[in-house]
Formats: structure tokens, C-alpha cells, sequence
């Protein structure tokens, strides 16, 4: 007697080959919710304040949203590696600091100022991730070591050097009008004035957005995030990836110093502080997990442009500006709220 036919076994499709819609993808990307954000206020503000779509408002708006995006997008790619910097807004000043009075002591050339003041600040970068790496104790509580470190620094050696909290102006020193074109000069594009910090603001995106999507580091710094240890496991340099991306942070920082400095001759050694938080904010609003592994660079940008639409859409409108603290955590919750809604769509429609 034959056994009974059976119909043969169809092998499961590879889930890498599935095709995925657009709609798919679109609630995939990270961004979205700060997309989402970002329109809702950029009506808003249209709407109550009459002189928020003048084209120099718009310029402020965006430079406004580059001061701070200049430092939310390796804040990002930081995040997205499962990390934290709380010393990235001292360390704006502190490369600020170093510029300056090292320029005017050693009645130095700006740039060479410039010079020992980046050496200084990637140094700190990598402190901060080689301690991390070494002594495997959370980033909260390195970097809250070396915020404070830092702003003691800042404080106490202006005060010993320059006798005051503010620095010397170097506003007639030799290179100070080349640097201050780098850094903190303007642009007229259509008739519109423009900071230069919006068009190094956008480089970083684009150049972090590349490096994410396109390069074997941005799969480092996806998988650091996720899981450490698997990443290690298949052969991931989980503690070079870690210092790389605190050594990106610190590089920002100078570029963001140098742009303070440039821009007023010279430095409160008092400043920044607080300015970290309103980093890991524009990177939470768009779209940046506490816990790592998931976020964008564009996502952080978007952040950034809500920042600068809230902080200047109130003074456009009239109201107190004690408001702002208020409307921007508000942003913050619903943001992270509408992320997590969007992430779990996106989980359960694979």
C-alpha cells in the first residue's frame, strides 16, 4: 500500500527579500514624528504671529535652530550608540575659552588658537570615551564629571588669567577676520541674510545622514546602540566606535566655540551651561531613543528647526517668553509620545 501524496513544503519567504510598501518605510523613518512636529508648529506660528513668515524672521528662526543643531546632530549619532555627553554645552565655551585666551597670552595668530583649542577639545572627547570604555561606569556619570570639571576650568582659569569672568577682546588680533569669515560671518541668498552656522549646520547633517545610511561605521553605531555585546560578538570596535563618536561631539563643540567667539570678540566663562539638555531634547524630538540603536541625523535637524521656530515664534508673537520652557517640554512628551506611537505602527505592520 502507497503513502498517501502529500503536498510538498513551500519554504518560508526570506523576510530580507520582502517588498515593503511605501507607506511602510514612510513609518519606519525616525524623523517622522518630528516631521509631524515641525509642520504642526511652523502653522501655528504662522497663524499667531503675523510677522513669522517674514523672510528675516525666517532667518532668525533658522539661525537660531543652527546653534543649536550644530551639536544636536553628533549629540544624535551619540544617542543612537546608546550614550550620553552631559559636558557638550560647557564644552562650547570651553573651546571658546581656549581660542581666546591662548590667542591674546602668546600674542598668537587667531588660528593657531583655533588650533590648540580643537587639540584641546578632541581631547576631552576622548577622555570622556576612553573612561567610558575602561571603567565601563555609565556615561551619565562621566560626563556629569567632566561638565562639572569643565565649568570649574572655565571659570577658574579666566578668572586667574584674564582677572575677570570674561575674556580679552582679540577683535584686532592678526587672523581674527579670516576666522570670524569661517565662522561667524553672513550670507545674502535671495535677498535674505544668512549666518554662516546654517550652512555648516547643514553639512553636518548631510555629512552624519551619509555616514549612518552609507558607511560600515554608521552600522557600528546602530549596532553599539542595540546590543553591545552581540556587536562586540560579531566583531564590532565597539570601545573605538564609543571614543569616535565623543571625539565627533567634541569637534562640534569647537566649531560652535569658535562661532561664539567670532561672533562677540570675546567669552563669559559662565556660559553653556544648560545647553546640553536642549542637545539631547532636539535629538529626543526627532526621533532618538533613550536606549540606543534607533534615531537620525535629519531627525535631530528637525529638532533643532522646532527649537528655533518655539524660541523665536513666542517673541514673534508677543507672549512672555517665561512661555518658552513651558511650550518646549510640552514638545518634548508629545514628540516622544508620537515616536513610540509611530515606532509600534511601524513594528506591527513588518
Amino acid at each position: 500500500m502507497s503513502a498517501p501524496a502529500t503536498a510538498p513544503v513551500q519554504d518560508a519567504p526570506d523576510e530580507r527579500l520582502t517588498h515593503r510598501s511605501r507607506l511602510r518605510r514612510l513609518l519606519g523613518r525616525p524623523e517622522l514624528g518630528a516631521v509631524v512636529g515641525a509642520v504642526a508648529v511652523f502653522v501655528f506660528f504662522s497663524v499667531v504671529a503675523d510677522s513669522f513668515l517674514q523672510a528675516s524672521s525666517l532667518s532668525t528662526v533658522l539661525y537660531a535652530s543652527s546653534t543649536i543643531g550644530i551639536m544636536a546632530v553628533p549629540v544624535a549619532l551619540l544617542m543612537i550608540g546608546g550614550e550620553f555627553d552631559l559636558s557638550a554645552g560647557v564644552m562650547v565655551t570651553s573651546a571658546a575659552l581656549v581660542s581666546s585666551m591662548f590667542s591674546y597670552q602668546m600674542t598668537a595668530n587667531v588660528w593657531v588658537g583655533a588650533g590648540v583649542s580643537l587639540l584641546a577639545m578632541l581631547a576631552v572627547g576622548f577622555f570622556n570615551g576612553f573612561v567610558l570604555t575602561r571603567t565601563k561606569l555609565p556615561s551619565f556619570i562621566i560626563t556629569l564629571a567632566t561638565f562639572l570639571m569643565l565649568t570649574g576650568l572655565n571659570l577658574g582659569f579666566t578668572k586667574l588669567i584674564d582677572g575677570t569672568v570674561s575674556t580679552k577682546t582679540i577683535g584686532d588680533m592678526e587672523g581674527f577676520e579670516s576666522a570670524r569669515k569661517v565662522f561667524a560671518s553672513h550670507l545674502t541668498i535671495g535677498g535674505v541674510d544668512l549666518q554662516v552656522t546654517i550652512l555648516w549646520w547643514l553639512g553636518l547633517v548631510a555629512l552624519a545622514t551619509w555616514v549612518l545610511l552609507r558607511t560600515r561605521a554608521g552600522n557600528w553605531i546602530f549596532a553599539v546602540g542595540g546590543n553591545s555585546d552581540a556587536a562586540r560578538a560579531v566583531g564590532v570596535p565597539v570601545k573605538g566606535t564609543k571614543i569616535a563618536l565623543y571625539m565627533a561631539v567634541a569637534f562640534c563643540a569647537w566649531i560652535s566655540g569658535q562661532h561664539l567667539l567670532m561672533s562677540y570678540d570675546v567669552v563669559q566663562s559662565g556660559e553653556g551651561v544648560g545647553n546640553e539638555l536642549l542637545y539631547i531634547i532636539a535629538a529626543v524630538i526627532g526621533g532618538c531613543l533613550m536606549t540606543g540603536g534607533y534615531g537620525s541625523a535629519i531627525g535631530a535637524a528637525v529638532g533643532a528647526f522646532i527649537f528655533g521656530m518655539a524660541s523665536k515664534g513666542i517673541v514673534y508673537a508677543q507672549w512672555n517668553p517665561d512661555w518658552f520652557k513651558f511650550f518646549l517640554g510640552a514638545m518634548l512628551l508629545l514628540a516622544t509620545l508620537l515616536n513610540a506611537w509611530v515606532r509600534k505602527r511601524a513594528e506591527a505592520r513588518k
